[in-house]
């Protein structure tokens, strides 16, 4: 049976999609290729029409889970609105929902450990939301504001994620997310 063209496009969408989502969950060894699979529901079989290895999923599902992402962070900075950006980045939603959320947060640890080629699909998928908050910062402050601050200042916000789901005790998390939040903003008027 032949299948429309679009229908390896749309089966590739569905494991990107699911892999995206597990990897951001459960982390990237956690995550094998037949749970990604049974996740998009498709057999193991098919995986490889679609990816060559895990690493290259990894790699294309980094990309996909980051232009999802960027598109909202990427609106409130092009407005200037870099408190909104901060507040929507270190809420309580983003803390619970990994699996939808950002996957510098969920997965930049484990990143750092893997090939270069995936180091380098992180990195440079960050690129356009360094871009964007060195603008905002540059506005903001009225002088440049370098890729290397803006990295600085969005480390702050990933760390920050990271330590409030990693704390059980949802009082002093939501208390680590406002403290951010404030550490963020007087960074952001340095």
């Amino acid at each position: 049976m032949r299948y429309a063209p679009e229908h390896n496009e749309e089966t590739r969408e569905r494991i990107l999609e699911a892999a995206s989502r597990l990897f951001r969950e459960h982390g990237i060894d956690s995550v094998g290729l037949a749970k990604v699979m049974a996740e998009a529901g498709l057999t193991v079989g098919t995986f490889y029409t679609h990816f060559k290895s895990k690493e290259a999923l990894l790699r294309e599902a980094l990309l996909h889970s980051m232009k999802a992402r960027k598109d909202g962070l990427h609106a409130a900075l092009v407005n200037g609105d870099l408190e909104r950006a901060v507040r929507a980045y270190l809420s309580p939603v983003h803390r619970d929902h990994a699996g939808g959320g950002c996957p510098a947060a969920a997965l930049a640890p484990e990143v750092a450990r893997r090939p270069r080629a995936t180091r380098k699909a992180l990195a440079s998928n960050l690129e356009p939301t360094l871009e964007a908050l060195s603008t905002c910062l540059s506005i903001r402050r009225g002088v440049a504001v370098g890729d290397a601050e803006a990295a600085a200042l969005f480390g702050l916000l990933i760390g920050t994620l990271q330590l409030a789901r990693a704390t059980p005790d949802p009082k002093a998390s939501d208390d680590i997310l406002e403290a951010g939040v404030r550490a963020a903003l007087r960074l952001a008027e340095v």
